[in-house]
């Protein structure tokens, strides 16, 4: 059975004392919330990745970095490998997020070599796809995902894919009011489910967390939430509120 997973990417937001401030909220509010059986999951900047794990030690909520370099090593400038993240401690990342393909061009090729070069660390990754408007509106949304699950994350194994969080990112729903309903979510997610199932086979694809990562805000969190293929949400906006973020990760319950 997928794990339900509630994974915040905070983007380049908040300094230090904000950030900090947040997972101390987050952790003195988490009690007024149902959350049984849902794993929660920060992502603050870089910057901030040791301080947000020794803040939130002992409270049950995880820390993902934003992204990853592929290379072990080098002259990378600016750059942070899966060692790194490894080595203060950290279980994710997230790759291949929409924004890091629009504003960065980051290719498929380079997101597979950062899927690859993470699993091969222990670091486990949020693994992003999603279709644009023009794509959503020509219908090629089913062709976009399927082409880049196939050269992003279907080149894994078996066990080294079980290791993968699937994020389905509608890119036309992130920050701009819109937000894909809750049929459109159930279908493209039963999509990937079964894509998932003719690579690797059923077992695999029932234990496979697919997240939604579209606007999803306390609103509209339990109807998302309701539908059997979703597992979870990647949510940006709403994971810079305390009560935001629980309230989402309670919809499960």
């Amino acid at each position: 059975m997928a794990k339900k997973i509630v994974a915040g990417n905070w983007k380049m937001n908040k300094d230090l004392n904000a950030a900090v401030a947040l997972v101390e909220d987050l952790k003195s509010k988490i009690g007024e919330y149902d959350t049984s059986g849902v794993s929660l999951i920060v992502s603050p900047p870089y910057l901030y990745l040791s301080e947000i794990l020794k803040t939130a030690q002992g409270s049950g909520i995880e820390v993902s970095a934003q992204n990853v370099h592929q290379e072990a090593s080098g002259a990378y400038t600016g750059e942070v490998s899966v060692e790194m993240l490894k080595s203060i401690g950290l279980e994710y990342t997230i790759i291949g997020h929409s924004e890091r393909r629009q504003y960065f061009g980051e290719t498929s090729t380079q997101i597979n070599s950062k899927v690859v070069a993470s699993i091969n660390g222990n670091l486990n990754p949020i693994y992003c796809c999603g279709e644009v408007k023009e794509e959503r509106e020509a219908g090629d949304h089913f062709k976009v995902v399927e082409q880049q699950l196939n050269e992003e994350v279907f080149t894994l194994s078996a066990e080294d894919f079980s290791k993968v969080v699937i994020a389905y990112e509608p890119v036309w729903a992130i920050g701009t009011g819109l937000t894909a309903s809750p049929e459109q979510a159930q279908e493209i997610h039963a999509f990937i489910r079964g894509l998932v199932a003719a690579k690797y086979g059923a077992a695999i694809a029932a234990d496979t967390s697919i997240l939604y990562g579209g606007s999803c805000k306390p609103g509209n969190a339990k109807e998302i939430f309701s539908n059997k293929d979703v597992d979870g949400g990647l949510i940006g906006g709403a994971a810079l509120l305390a009560d935001d973020f629980l309230k989402i990760a309670a919809a499960f319950n």
